[in-house]
């Protein structure tokens, strides 16, 4: 089985293997492994060095076994040691988890944690595009995926970070009416971590979620729109009850059309009230008179 490696600045390096068969057939395969630091360089060592080496491992022989205390460093399953040997990177890989040696006098050796971090942003005064103050803070979670650019390329990732979150949350809601920034929280979160991960990944940072906790208006601005609800609502309200009464009148209408056609059905309508009259109160002493006969006396006084 051979293996070809084929890496491009900035993307994934690509490792084609060949396998040949018991038949001897050939297959090719080809996987992708992690990003590889193009632009950082693993530089050789001078005489210097050989000389310091030496003169190390002299007490280490003389102080074994007790020197293997020094020599030996444990890194765990979620954490990376990056190795810097006379100031230089000693190799372009991460050492861990497990145990490596290192040589006292020579070698610094970095610990950095993989697992995601989380930190709140303290809360921003921002001036919203339609000119409103509001107080947000968020919520941020991150990781190193690259330890090597972490140590190399930013002075304190965590900071680092932490400062350009800050940043981000005041320009992203300076470009955000006050209504776009009560209504649209997930959006407002997904650009925000766009921005970041854009922004950290030269420092091997990889932001995994933004969101926005909470939003703070003055008072004033609360009961302005409290007020402005509740116009609002009383519109509809008010909108809603001449809709209807309108419909009501039109069923009326046609009800007086049709009684109208038939007199008898005033007369079982009349019925009717008296028996629901009587239903609510009882106390209610009511005495019906005959509608026939009140026309007649209508007619009567006419005449």
């Amino acid at each position: 089985m051979a293996a070809s490696y084929i890496s491009v600045p900035g993307e994934a390096t690509v490792t084609a293997i060949v396998v040949e068969g018991d038949d001897g057939s050939k297959g090719r395969r080809s996987e992708k492994v992690a990003p590889a630091d193009a632009d950082i360089e693993v530089a050789g060592y001078g005489g210097c060095f050989y000389i310091l080496a030496a003169i190390s491992f002299i007490p280490i022989i003389i102080f074994f076994p007790f020197s293997l205390f020094f020599t030996i460093k444990i890194v765990k399953e979620y954490e990376r040691a990056v190795i810097l040997r006379l100031g230089r990177l000693s190799s372009k890989k991460a050492k861990g988890p497990g145990l490596f040696f290192v040589l006292p006098c020579t070698d610094d050796v970095r610990v950095v944690d993989l697992r995601t971090i989380t930190f709140d942003v303290h809360p921003q005064e921002i001036l919203t595009k339609d000119s409103v103050t509001a107080r947000v803070d968020a919520v941020v979670y991150f990781r190193i995926v690259n330890p090597i650019s972490s140590i190399l390329k930013v002075e304190n990732a965590y900071n680092s970070t932490y400062l350009l979150a800050q940043t981000t949350l005041r320009s992203v809601l300076g470009t955000k009416k006050l209504g776009e920034l009560l209504s649209e929280r997930e959006a407002i979160s997904a650009e925000m971590q766009h921005h970041l991960d854009e922004a950290t990944e030269p420092w091997g940072v990889s932001v995994e979620r933004v969101e926005v906790k909470d939003v703070t208006i003055p008072p004033d601005m609360q009961r302005s729109m409290a007020s402005e609800a509740e116009a609002m609502r009383e519109a509809r309200a008010k909108v809603i009850s001449a809709e209807g009464e309108q419909n009501a009148s039109r069923v009326l209408r046609e009800a007086a059309d049709i009684m109208d056609e038939s007199p008898a059905t005033l007369q079982l309508r009349y019925l009717q009230t008296l028996h629901a009259i009587a239903a609510q109160n009882n106390h209610t002493y009511v005495f019906p008179l005959p509608v026939d006969l009140l026309t007649r006396l209508f007619a009567g006084n006419k005449s």
